[in-house]
């Protein structure tokens, strides 16, 4: 059996996808957080796995569907709050854990499945993504030197991250790469992958609205 483990936040305005400012505002860019949030939720649950664990940095909503656990985020950098995610799951379900984010709502139960079928035989499986960092880690047992001291939110983060667990010896399985949302750019690809999303559905709404009122101003 497998735990899937999701880290994120709560969709606050000013604390969430700020990247994606300009050209949306704070306010646009939290929805887009939200949905895509939302989608990453309903994907793991639709996803057949042993346990669900949201490791959170805010508080839980009425969008966190059923069957999660929530724990609390523990660390300063991204690098602690990873370690400590994994080893705090692992101390409620002491099985093979497979972590995501946020930022990829065109993931896929069939994604997260392959994930979790691959550490019955290999000791860890990575998920690279477009710019250079990784959209999932999975591994058979937790161990923070693994993680921690790994440069985040950098081009060469995924680079860092698998010299470490190859330096490990741990044997690894290597997933499709996929695109994080963090840009302007990043979204409206995203959303084209995955028409039928919530995050898609956030984004034309957004774009409409915009529409409306830069309309609505043109005829004053």
């Amino acid at each position: 059996m497998t735990q899937i483990l999701v880290i994120a936040k709560e969709a606050v305005p000013g604390r969430v996808k700020t990247r994606l400012c300009p050209p949306f505002t704070i306010g646009q860019a939290a929805r887009l957080a939200a949905a895509a949030l939302e989608d990453t939720l309903h994907t793991v649950a639709a996803t057949p796995v042993g346990h669900r664990v949201l490791a959170l940095q805010g508080r839980p909503g009425p969008w966190l569907p059923h069957g999660f656990v929530v724990i609390p985020q523990r660390g300063r950098g991204l690098d602690q709050r990873l370690a400590a995610a994994f080893t705090d799951a692992h101390h409620l379900h002491p099985m093979p854990t497979v972590l995501i984010g946020m930022d990829t709502p065109q993931l896929t139960p069939a994604l997260l499945q392959s994930a979790a079928t691959a550490l019955a035989s290999h000791d860890a499986v990575y998920g690279p993504a477009i710019d250079g960092g990784f959209w999932l880690l999975g591994l058979r047992r937790p161990d923070p030197a693994l993680l921690l001291g790994v440069p985040m939110s950098r081009p060469d983060t995924g680079a860092v991250q698998l010299q470490r667990l190859r330096q490990a010896g741990l044997s690894l399985a290597v997933l499709p790469e996929l695109r994080d949302v963090d840009t302007a750019a990043d979204a409206f690809h995203v959303a084209a992958e995955a028409p039928g999303s919530r995050f898609a559905t956030t984004l034309k709404t957004i774009q409409r609205e915009t529409a409306d009122i830069t309309h609505g101003s043109a005829r004053r």
